[in-house]
């Protein structure tokens, strides 16, 4: 199982690498196929996965990742607006069939994934130093991660949240804040080596790490407990070793939001 999680870990890094690298389009098709997959894995929790809502959810998706790439709409409000307006139409017409929570498990559904996670392409794709900015979202989600459970492992003591996540700790926890501000600052020094990184952009960069470190303790949390209300213990199984994209992506989903808003008023 350790070794099947390192390949598979191993492998996505290599993807969103290459999508991160190239930016554009590409990643655009890596961001809105993980989404699909993410929102798929979140119906299927909430048992939706077939239905009427679910399939609309998808479209809207792919309507969504469209206009990011052609911005043919340009207030956001809009979007949203448009979004609630299909979920309704549906509940309004189906209504002997489906109940009014629905549609808001359908909302969400848009929002929480497909929406939140498409902020890594919209980091990737501000500014000059959209490369070494949108590294930060990994960094602050799995890297941050990765410290905390070495840090628990060693140190943990103390319970950070018992019910929704027996196994994390307050030790690991700040061991995975710390540790990941210091992977960002020594990938900041080694950007330095290959495009015009300023100090300020450093300062900023560990900022943004911390903030997001945070955040992602907070996007795991929340993941766990939509898992505990369905009584699901993984959202899937397509990552071998880490479970579905959800599994995988549970923080991400809160850190790229984040660290766009930082980066766009910060630099």
């Amino acid at each position: 199982m350790f070794w099947k999680r390192v390949a598979s870990g191993v492998i996505l890094i290599s993807v969103l690498g290459a999508g991160f690298y190239f930016g554009g389009i590409l990643l655009l098709v890596i961001m809105w196929l993980l989404s699909l997959i993410g929102q798929f894995e979140l119906y299927r929790a909430v048992k939706i996965e077939k239905s009427l809502f679910a399939y609309s959810g998808y479209f809207i998706t792919t309507g969504y990742y469209i206009n990011l790439y052609t911005d043919i709409i340009k207030d956001p409000l809009l979007f949203i607006i448009l979004t609630v307006l299909v979920f309704m139409f549906i509940y309004v017409f189906k209504y002997y069939k489906y109940d009014i929570t629905l549609a808001g498990l359908a909302f969400l559904g848009v929002y929480y994934v497909p929406v939140m996670l498409s902020f890594i392409y919209r980091v990737r794709m501000h500014g000059y130093h959209g490369f070494f900015f949108v590294w930060l979202i990994i960094i602050a989600s799995w890297g941050a991660d990765t410290c905390a459970y070495i840090v628990g492992m060693l140190f943990g003591k103390h319970k950070l949240a018992p019910v929704l996540s027996p196994k994390k700790s307050i030790e690991g926890a700040i061991g995975g804040v710390v540790g990941a501000s210091l992977i960002a600052l020594l990938d900041a020094f080694l950007m330095t080596k290959y495009s015009d990184i300023s100090d300020y952009e450093l300062l900023i960069s560990v900022i943004v790490t911390i903030c997001g470190a945070l955040m992602s303790i907070f996007g795991d949390l929340a993941a766990s407990a939509i898992k505990r209300n369905h009584d699901v213990k993984d959202f899937g199984n397509l990552i071998p070793g880490h479970g579905g994209v959800l599994d995988r992506f549970d923080s991400v989903i809160f850190t790229a939001p984040l660290v766009y808003v930082l980066v766009f008023y910060l630099t």
